[in-house]
């Protein structure tokens, strides 16, 4: 499964108070919840976020295991999620939302705001086709992969039970 898109990047220990502040977390439509992703750091983010891949440091979405962080993501048109390092909790509720994750250790030192990145969740790397240079990282594969390509849990449970 790969994925192309313009990076965004954000820095270490990005937590899901910041992802989805607590005050939105009545709204379950994710088009809204996406209108005040990263609205604490970075209010232009829906802007950006369309068709974007966000390249986060260390410990993304730790704090809280609100599963909106990452349908909040989804929402404001995030295509993937690379990090140095994500919260187990983020990682999973990602993954159920249908939201790609990768975890590439030392990306941030390799991507700049604006590169065009290639993403191969199996093959486990990103390549910043801006520069040409490829980052290895941890694959995702079985189970967590399938789930991905059917666009979450809910979406893999209605196909495996029918």
């Amino acid at each position: 499964m790969k994925i192309r898109g313009r990076a965004i990047v954000y820095g270490d220990k990005i937590d899901t108070d910041v992802i989805i502040p607590a005050k939105y977390l009545v709204y379950t439509d994710p088009a809204v919840l996406g209108q005040h992703a990263m609205e604490p750091l970075d209010p232009e983010f829906p802007k950006k976020a369309k068709g974007a891949i966000l390249v986060a440091g260390r410990a993304f979405g730790m704090g809280s295991s609100r599963e909106q962080a990452a349908i909040a993501l989804k929402g404001a048109g995030v295509l993937a999620v690379v990090a140095e390092s994500f919260a187990r909790i983020f990682f999973r509720n990602a993954i159920n939302v249908g939201l790609p994750v990768l975890q590439v250790p030392g990306i941030t030192k390799k991507v700049r705001e604006g590169d065009t990145l290639e993403v191969d969740l199996e093959g486990g790397y990103c390549h910043n086709l801006s520069t040409g240079e490829k980052v290895e990282g941890k694959s995702i594969t079985g189970l967590p992969l399938a789930i991905l390509k059917s666009g979450g849990l809910l979406n893999y449970l209605k196909q495996v039970t029918i």
